[in-house]
């Protein structure tokens, strides 16, 4: 009686160690499947644009990019209604309007430095200029600045997602697929 009953117990405890080591490689294979939080928060990025101030540059980050946001000012959207081209490539959003793309320059990659003043960006690389939309003032550059995924969200733009806006700017050869 004594064996069987200790026979029983180690059958036992045997189990019971086995069903924890499955039950914890199973966790481990888990985790190991789910993306990283670094990931995850580079997918989607999701901006309030009721924070932002007239003519003044703010560089968000996106997927390990500068993203540069740029409220217009009313001057400033009246100078872009009054070519075409230029206002495609702002974002409406409520009233207001934005100047929202990825902050290297289209030439060989540098970051643009802004002049409020001028209202004009600036590649001290090469010398390239963009205006206050993102658009070429000035060559190397190929074209203007480019404008990442996004989507409009109420009073929120969410980097990351097409939106039919951005799709409308895809299609009129606006901007190229980030």
């Amino acid at each position: 009686m004594k064996n069987s009953s200790r026979r029983g117990f180690m059958g036992k405890a045997f189990g019971a160690v086995a069903g924890v080591g499955a039950v914890a490689s199973l966790y481990a294979m888990k985790r190991s499947w789910d993306p990283l939080p670094s990931v995850k928060a580079a997918g989607f990025t999701t901006l309030d644009m009721s924070a932002y101030k007239d003519n003044e540059l703010v560089t968000e980050k996106w997927r390990g990019k500068p993203i540069f946001v740029l409220k217009q000012s009313p001057e400033m959207a009246k100078k872009a209604e009054a070519n075409p081209k230029d206002k495609d490539r702002l974002i409406k959003i409520g009233n207001d309007y934005f100047m929202v793309c990825v902050g290297l320059c289209t030439h060989l990659g540098c970051i643009p430095g802004y002049d409020p003043d001028e209202e004009s960006f600036l590649c001290a690389c090469h010398g390239g200029m963009y205006d206050f939309t993102g658009e070429v003032t000035k060559a190397p550059p190929p074209r203007g600045l480019d404008i990442p995924p996004f989507k409009i969200d109420g009073n929120k733009l969410v980097l990351g997602e097409e939106g039919p806006e951005y799709k409308k700017m895809l299609e009129s050869g606006t901007t190229l697929k980030v």
